[in-house]
This record gives structure tokens, sequence and C-alpha cells, in this order.
């Protein structure tokens, strides 16, 4: 089998034996590709500090039997290097690269929006311009539009009446987003305007009322959003407990 090319985002690495890696990276064409780095973990290694996470590499790879073999790796961007003196950029950017694993369960199934989403992502966590906690938000609210699970933000996610006032009273995670009086579950949650309002802004990427939400409708909104991801993806993403305790 022929040798192939391709580039992504490092999401994780795992040792193998005494000095190899598995680094499973989510490729530009590809998709999620776990693939073995040969003697990586070596001080003599031609590539090894190019194959962390966080790192956009272009990559030459080679077909295996289980595993495929990184023949060659070049550095795009190191991602990585501006979020490692930063634990708040820092854990949310390891939140980014679990959640984009979550999002692409089969391997070599192409997912260029989610990539695309990811490199977005930590290009905004690396230049500081917005608070951590709302990138992160931000992308995992996309994530789950891309993967068709959008919240309902504006109309009832069960018999689509459309909000009064922009305002419904209630979120319910299993319906959907939110949700009429009429069609209230017990235990929905009752969010404040302004956090629908935040919500609805980073969906859209309106960054600029997004900076300027309160801090109670961030919180709120962070909860809400974690809430709705772990539901859809049937899976808690580990990661996220390190970043609401910032």
């Amino acid at each position: 089998m022929l040798p192939y090319r391709d580039d992504g985002i490092v999401l994780r690495t795992q040792k193998l034996g005494e000095a190899d890696r598995i680094i499973t990276i989510l490729g530009r064409t590809t998709g999620r590709v776990r693939a073995v780095g040969k003697g990586v973990r070596r001080t003599k290694s031609r590539f090894g500090a190019r194959l962390e996470p966080f790192t956009h590499v272009d990559l030459m790879l080679h077909p295996g039997r289980s595993l495929d073999i990184i023949t060659q790796a070049e550095v795009i961007r190191p991602y990585g290097e501006s979020l490692a003196a930063d634990y708040p950029r820092y854990t949310a950017g390891v939140a980014m690269l679990e959640t984009a694993e979550r999002f692409t369960p089969v391997e070599k199934e192409p997912a260029l929006r989610q990539l695309l989403l990811l490199i977005g992502a930590l290009r905004a966590l690396g230049e500081a311009e917005h608070d951590p906690r709302l990138v992160l938000d931000a992308f995992l609210l996309r994530s789950l539009a891309v993967a068709g699970y959008a919240p309902a933000l504006e109309e009832c996610a069960r018999c689509g009446a459309p909000a009064r006032d922009r305002r419904l009273p209630a979120f319910a995670i299993a319906a959907g987003g939110l949700v009429c009086a009429s069609c209230r579950p017990p235990g929905a949650a009752a969010p404040a305007a302004g956090t629908v309002a935040l919500i609805l802004a980073l969906l859209r990427g309106d960054w600029e009322s997004a900076d300027h939400s309160e801090r109670r409708h961030r919180v709120e909104c962070s909860g809400l959003v974690a809430a709705y991801l772990q539901w859809h993806l049937e899976h808690s993403i580990r990661s996220l407990r390190h970043v609401e305790r910032v």
C-alpha cells in the first residue's frame, strides 16, 4: 500500500513499548487516525517533539496492518506553546482535544468541519482576546451544531412554538433545548434571559455581546452547555472537571 500525506491536530499520545508512541491525529482528509511514531520517545528522535498534543502537523504516513506508521512530521503551528504557561487556557484546550476525539468516533472518516472548528478555537485560545471558558463553550456549542445537535433557542424544542418576547421559560436537556410552559418537563432548568442570549451569541460568533456578558450568566451558560454536551455524547468529558475548577 502506498504512503499518504495529511495534516491535522495531534489530539493525544500514548506510550507504546520502550521508545514508541501511538499518536491520535484529527486529519484534514482522513479524519481521526491513530498512528505509531517509531522511536519518538528517544532523546535523539528526529521528530518526537513535533508530535505533541495541540500541534498542527504535516505528516507522511505509511499504512500498517492495525496502525499506520508516521514516517515524516513537520510542524505547521505549535498551539501548545502559547497555552502551556496559562492554566485556564491549557485546561480549556485539553477539553477541546478530548471533545474533538469524542465527536469523531469512527477512524478514517473525514471530519473537516470538526477539524476547522478545532483549529479556530485553538487559535482563539492562543491569541487570548476572549475569556478561555467562553472560547471553550463556543467550540462545544458549534461542535454540537456540526453533529446535528444544536440546541433549540428561539422556538420550543418539542412543539416548535416561537419564543414570545424572545423568552422561553425552561431548558430541557433531553428535549433538545428551550421549551414552552406547556411542554416543560419536571426538573427542567430555568436559565436567565442573559444566559440564553449568551448561548445564542456564542453559537453565532457574536463576540462583542459575549465579551460583555455578566459572570453569573457565563457560569450558568457553562453548566448548561457541559450538561447538554455530555447528554448527547453519552459520555463524560473528564477534562471539563478541571476547567470548572478555574
